[in-house]
């Protein structure tokens, strides 16, 4: 009988404990990094994860420890899920303990401020390997929802398709199930952006502008979204699957999407300060709005709704002010 496969996911986050489940439902031996030595203690000896998965009880065959290394050790498998911009100090701290081979995956969904960079880009910067060792998992995949073992589809992404379905393989379970893909940089796109408009839906929801807004903003945000993918080399077709328009929906649509909420609350008159203060998790897209920007207009590309979003939250403009120049941008060909 062969030995299971073992995981280590650093980063015990509502996302990062959720896909440690759906590993060890899969039959993975997991190993969870806890940054604070008390949540790994509780983990451990509650079986559940009280500051980000309250009441979801956590698999046997998945364990917590404060220690990057023994976390590290033997893994197979090393998924990153932390705040995308902690990835390059942290994971420069935790190269010296990977273990030969592993493949390491992101579950991470944004692009480095500065850089540019996409987190599959910044992970083989940091730890020195090469694309067939680097992984993408993305999709419409709400914690909360997959916590509670609720029917969701995902992508598991690598250069090496043969690497990808190693992946798949080991995160398939009846309730989860992952498609492969090669089209990391498509994949990476879609879910970086997609939390960039999933604000301005928010924004909008918060300002009560109706059904058909959201609808034009999801379908023109993925019009931004691909026409930004094609210029770095994606897949157009990636963006009309599930690491595109299933995640941007999912998003754009759930109360249980951080960047969403934290539109809302916008939207409804609060300041970046106070949306910030009751919002307990990191929404990705409040500074990945201001790298995708950046990374747009090094390559040229106009992305009208990631500037209007950045001028809301990062410049304080009145998001009826901002909506009234969005509004009235020169009329122009659909497909343009």
């Amino acid at each position: 009988m062969s030995n299971p496969v073992k995981a280590a996911v650093m980063g015990t986050g509502s996302w990062g404990t959720a896909f440690g489940m759906v590993l060890a439902d899969a039959g993975c031996e997991v190993t969870l990094w806890a940054r604070r030595a008390e949540l790994a203690e509780a983990v451990n000896s509650t079986r559940t994860n009280p500051d980000y998965l309250p009441g979801v009880e956590l698999p046997e065959n998945l364990r917590a420890t404060p220690d990057a290394a023994e976390a590290l050790h033997d893994a197979d498998f090393t998924v990153l899920a932390i705040p995308s911009q902690t990835l390059r100090g942290n994971l420069a701290e935790w190269t010296p303990l990977l273990t030969p081979g592993t493949v390491l995956v992101s579950l991470m969904k944004g692009v480095e401020l500065g850089s540019a960079m996409r987190m599959s880009e910044v992970i083989e910067d940091v730890a020195k390997v090469g694309q067939d060792r680097i992984a993408v998992v993305t999709g419409p995949n709400l914690a909360r929802e997959i916590a509670a073992r609720m029917p969701a589809a995902a992508v598991v992404a690598c250069t090496d398709e043969s690497v990808a379905q190693r992946l798949q393989s080991a995160c398939h379970t009846p309730y989860f199930r992952p498609y492969t893909e090669t089209d990391v940089v498509g994949c990476e796109l879609g879910g970086a952006v997609k939390n960039v408009i999933g604000l301005a839906v928010g924004i909008a929801d918060g300002m009560g502008l109706g059904d058909n807004a959201k609808g034009s903003l999801i379908t023109r945000g993925l019009a931004e979204t691909a026409r930004l993918g094609v210029v770095l080399g994606a897949n157009p077709l990636t963006f009309s699957g599930l690491a595109g328009l299933g995640d941007l929906v999912a998003t754009c649509s759930s109360p249980l999407s951080r960047n969403h909420t934290f539109g809302t609350n916008l939207g409804k008159g609060m300041t970046l300060e106070e949306t910030i203060a009751v919002t307990k998790q990191t929404a990705e897209g409040v500074k990945s709005c201001e790298s995708v920007l950046d990374l747009a207009r090094r390559h040229g590309v106009d992305m009208p709704i990631t500037e209007t979003v950045v001028g809301i939250v990062h410049e304080g403009k009145p998001p009826v002010v901002a909506l009234k120049e969005l509004m009235s941008r020169s009329a122009k060909p659909e497909r343009r």
